[in-house]
């Protein structure tokens, strides 16, 4: 994705399921569990660079120990700075005395990151400022071990006063009405509401206090508190939980939006955003590795059974297309092959585009994370280039000679690295002209690698969000190798609506292919279409979100998807560029036969998987047509 979007979160867990000795003997180290945690995280960290956190839960600590920890960074280098700080405490209290290394129960005693159950935590702040408090895990703090609650997750719910206002009616006060603070206070009220009845229970039956408290641990009903707080959320989540006593969850949205994949065997469990991270880390096949079913719950206790259940159903089931265009890291073997996929996909758009000339055609991708789908393309390519080969073969038979046969046989798709990043490069410069002129240089391009004036320069992206690096970056840099036109081909369809489950696109008009479907709308004399989906949109404001309809999608009904790529096109070419500018876009249809598990679109179709999202988008047209610079995520 050439322009910056922040997006998603990532979730890290491990349980361990022997004691800790076990590890310390069969790995020959007293760090295992924070040596795979460090990885586990680095392997996801694409998932969030503004923040990072780690808790730590100890296992049958004496009254008076300490027994949960925390540690968070809001630093440029936060997973660094986390686990330089616990190694700096654990190598202060080993000093020179080497034989404490050894020693794994006094490292537990004695050090703050030591012990079972881990919780880790990457945050990308998609809104806000990047405070430290806004960084997970966080914490519920209650003096009864089973009534501390620690969460970190990746999500965004779209009804979040609508859950503050449920919070209050139950009787609480809640200090903040973020969608992270809500989650946190309704697990914790219904924990608090199963303490209570489990207390009741046995003290009913004669037990006494002191003998209560395991009890109750024993018998928490994680899958019933889960269930009751979730029952009300609209929005996408993975979200992992961890109990003062040990206990612990990571439950997934119904619908299945986020991602979130668990490993387990006699030695440990391990929960994350992606599978590559488990796979990698701790050396597991793919097949090995579960998936979370969205609605489902895994819950972990602390006698070590866990079990994979139910708390919410949706018939809607819509995995982020996006996590396998773009989000997600494109070592797991499935994206990659998607992403491939969607690269071939663009074949027969590209070849029209350049009307089949691929003699004189150079092929590129921009940013580097478009290579697998760049892969894709070329071999879609070459296979499209041996059936030309073989009709010439077939249509020379009678007149082959070894040099007819020679320059059929060197007839080959062209490729070039014309552009690479300079992730060097930064600009502190407020004006808008001169800092256009600096963010047109953050590609540098491998001069002599096109033949001015003769060749077509296609260039595949993942996506193209706003348009702003393809205008003052990307076209502007390729433009200087003069081609004779340049192809931006995106491996994803328009973008044409707000995403409202943590992704960093939430406003309208940050979307070139709404801008350009407005400017077309105006430039057709059909300006009456924006006024009456405004109204509609207004109509509805008061109804409840379940009765809602996306009508936004009206501004695009009278345009041709072909109409909006020319005008993009036409917006991102600055008059000074010299090469004939084309976007290309990736088809809604194609999207789904390249990613046919994951085919949440609502970004590029408008159609959202919750009623929060219908709600959402037309509080986001509102909001554009008032001129209003916020999230359209509160109501």
């Amino acid at each position: 994705m050439s322009d910056s979007i922040k997006h998603e979160c990532g979730i890290a867990m491990i349980r361990l399921l022997k004691p800790l000795e076990y590890y310390q003997a069969k790995y020959n180290t007293s760090t295992f569990p924070l040596n795979k945690l460090y990885l586990l995280m680095e392997k996801q960290h694409n998932r969030g660079q503004d923040g990072a956190g780690v808790a730590c839960i100890k296992f049958n600590m004496k009254p008076g120990q300490k027994y949960l920890n925390r540690i968070r960074s809001n630093s440029n280098t936060p997973i660094k700075d986390i686990f330089k700080d616990i190694f700096t405490q654990i190598n202060g209290y080993v000093g020179d005395k080497k034989e404490r290394f050894n020693d794994v129960n006094g490292l537990k005693e004695s050090t703050d990151f030591i012990g079972e159950l881990y919780l880790g935590h990457l945050r990308y702040g998609t809104f806000g400022k990047n405070k430290i408090e806004h960084c997970h895990p966080l914490i519920r703090e209650n003096y009864w071990q089973s009534k501390n609650l620690v969460i970190a997750g990746n999500f965004n719910l779209t009804n979040v006063n609508e859950l503050f206002d449920r919070l209050v009616n139950i009787g609480q006060h809640p200090i903040e009405t973020s969608d992270t603070v809500t989650i946190l206070e309704k697990i914790g009220h219904y924990l608090d509401d199963e303490n209570e009845k489990l207390y009741r229970h046995f003290k009913a039956q004669g037990f006494s206090k002191k003998d209560i408290s395991p009890l109750i641990a024993e018998n928490i009903d994680i899958q019933k508190i889960l269930v009751e707080s979730s029952k009300h959320w609209d929005g996408g989540y993975v979200i992992g939980g961890m109990l003062g006593h040990g206990d612990a969850f990571v439950l997934r949205d119904p619908n299945g939006i986020r991602p979130a994949y668990y490993y387990a065997d006699d030695e440990i469990i391990i929960a994350a955003s992606e599978r590559p991270g488990i796979q990698t880390t701790f050396n597991i096949s793919a097949e090995k590795i579960i998936e979370l079913k969205p609605g489902n719950a895994l819950i972990i206790k602390k006698n070590g059974t866990f079990k994979e259940c139910v708390c919410k159903h949706s018939e809607k089931i819509s995995p982020c297309s996006f996590e396998r265009i773009y989000f997600s890291r494109g070592t797991d073997a499935k994206i990659y092959r998607e992403r491939q996929q969607l690269g071939r996909a663009l074949v027969p758009s590209i070849l029209k585009a350049i009307n089949f000339d691929l003699e004189n055609t150079v092929f590129s991708y921009i940013p580097n994370t478009a290579a697998s789908a760049f892969y894709g393309l070329m071999d879609e390519l070459n296979i499209f280039l041996n059936t030309v080969k073989k009709d010439l073969f077939i249509s020379n038979a009678k007149n082959l000679t070894p040099e007819k046969i020679d320059e059929i046989l060197s007839m080959k798709v062209r490729m070039e690295k014309v552009a690479v990043k300079d992730v060097k490069l930064r600009t502190f410069i407020a004006q808008d002209e001169a800092r256009d002129d600096m963010v047109a240089h953050v590609y540098d391009i491998t001069y002599g690698s096109i033949r001015e004036g003769i060749d077509n320069l296609v260039v595949i992206d993942d996506s193209i969000v706003r348009g702003t690096t393809i205008k003052h970056s990307v076209i502007k840099i390729l433009d200087r190798l003069k081609p004779k036109s340049i192809i931006i081909a995106s491996s994803a369809p328009q973008i044409r609506y707000p995403d409202c489950y943590g992704i960093d696109m939430a406003r309208l008009d940050d979307f070139i292919a709404f801008k350009a479907a407005i400017e077309l709308l105006k430039d057709t004399k059909q300006e009456g279409v924006i006024n009456e989906v405004y109204k509609k949109c207004i109509e509805q404001v008061h109804l409840p979100k379940e009765e809602i309809v996306n009508h936004v999608k009206h501004i695009y009904d009278v345009l041709k998807t072909d109409q909006i790529s020319e005008k993009i096109a036409s917006m991102v070419t600055d008059k000074d560029v010299k090469a004939k500018v084309k976007i290309i876009f990736q088809s809604i249809e194609d999207l789904h036969k390249a990613c046919p598990n994951n085919k949440g679109d609502w970004y590029f179709t408008g159609n959202y998987p919750t009623p929060g999202g219908n709600k959402v988008v037309n509080k986001a047209f509102i909001n554009y047509i008032k001129g209003i610079k916020e999230r359209p995520y509160n109501f």
